[in-house]
């Protein structure tokens, strides 16, 4: 009887520590999880970068293919951070709808003139997404 008894006490034992271990395990998890907008704000810092890669034979339509891009990210992003954080999304879907009804009216061959135009409205982008990053710094890090 004896033997029976410590080896049902074991079991017990053994049961509480997986149940502690597994809530330890739970809690750590939480506290360490960062919330959805930081993975979206990394996602849209790589598209805006996608931007330098483009080259004069990419186009106006390889422009438009990553404004795409930046927008479907952005949309994620401010979706998922606006109500934390509402002044900098609006900046951010401002400037992206300024800068994508620029680009939308663009011929095949643009001017100096609505380049220029062009690269103010993305550095605008930039600078917007640039306020985000440093607002969520201590969310994201």
């Amino acid at each position: 009887m004896r033997i029976r008894a410590n080896a049902n006490r074991s079991r017990s034992r053994g049961s509480v520590a997986c149940a502690v271990a597994v809530g330890v395990i739970a809690l750590a998890g939480c506290g360490s999880s960062k919330p959805a907008y930081c993975t979206d704000r990394s996602n849209l810092e790589n598209s805006i970068k996608g931007l330098t890669s483009l080259n004069v034979s990419s186009g106006v339509s390889g422009l438009k293919s990553q404004l795409q891009k930046i927008q479907s990210d952005a949309t994620a992003l401010v979706n998922s951070a606006k109500s934390d954080f509402p002044t900098e999304t609006s900046a951010i879907s401002s400037s992206l709808t300024t800068l994508e009804g620029t680009v939308k009216a663009l011929p095949s061959s643009p001017s100096a003139t609505q380049i220029a135009t062009i690269a103010s409205q993305v550095s605008a982008v930039v600078t917007s997404v640039t306020n985000f990053t440093n607002a969520t710094k201590s969310k994201c890090s």
